[in-house]
């Protein structure tokens, strides 16, 4: 069951999704509708899950579950995996793959290989000061505190 994001219990569960690329507004618009049919009918072993979602930036989804409620099941997990692997062939963007970075460079989130962005570091091009995004939270407290940080506060602190 779909309820508001800012109504979910600080101990919720996230996944992060960055995107490669950032998504244009219609297919925010359109993302948004998909995501909140499939949270309205998720559920694990028949049991509704109270779960939501934000798109921050046009580029990271972010989908969260209330396990207080119901906890998440391989099933159901599977199940929303399956539905963003959908969005991916839809756009025709990454969403999945793990070894990427996303970080601020100014005002833009540009999004680099892991291997890409260790060779900056190197290069000094980015710092242990760059803001990375920390897509490994798992809570939305963890999310509002940690998600947005220094390099040097993050695993991203092994490139300098």
């Amino acid at each position: 069951m779909y309820v508001p994001f800012e109504n979910l219990p600080e101990e919720s569960r996230i996944w992060i999704y960055p995107s490669n690329r950032k998504f244009s507004e219609e297919e925010v618009a359109e993302i948004e509708n998909d995501l909140g049919e499939f949270l309205t009918n998720w559920s694990a072993h028949g049991s509704a899950l109270e779960a939501s979602f934000v798109i921050k930036y046009n580029r990271f989804i972010i989908i969260a579950l209330n396990q207080e409620v119901h906890p998440a099941t391989g099933c159901s997990i599977d199940s929303s995996v399956a539905f963003i692997q959908n969005l991916e062939q839809k756009y025709s963007i990454d969403l999945l793959d793990k070894m990427n970075v996303s970080f601020k460079q100014g005002e833009f989130i540009t999004y680099k290989t892991l291997l890409d962005f260790k060779k900056l570091a190197k290069d000094k091009s980015v710092s242990e000061h760059t803001i990375v995004f920390n897509n490994l939270v798992n809570t939305i407290e963890e999310w509002k505190e940690n998600w947005e940080v220094p390099a040097n506060e993050s695993w991203h602190s092994r490139f300098f």
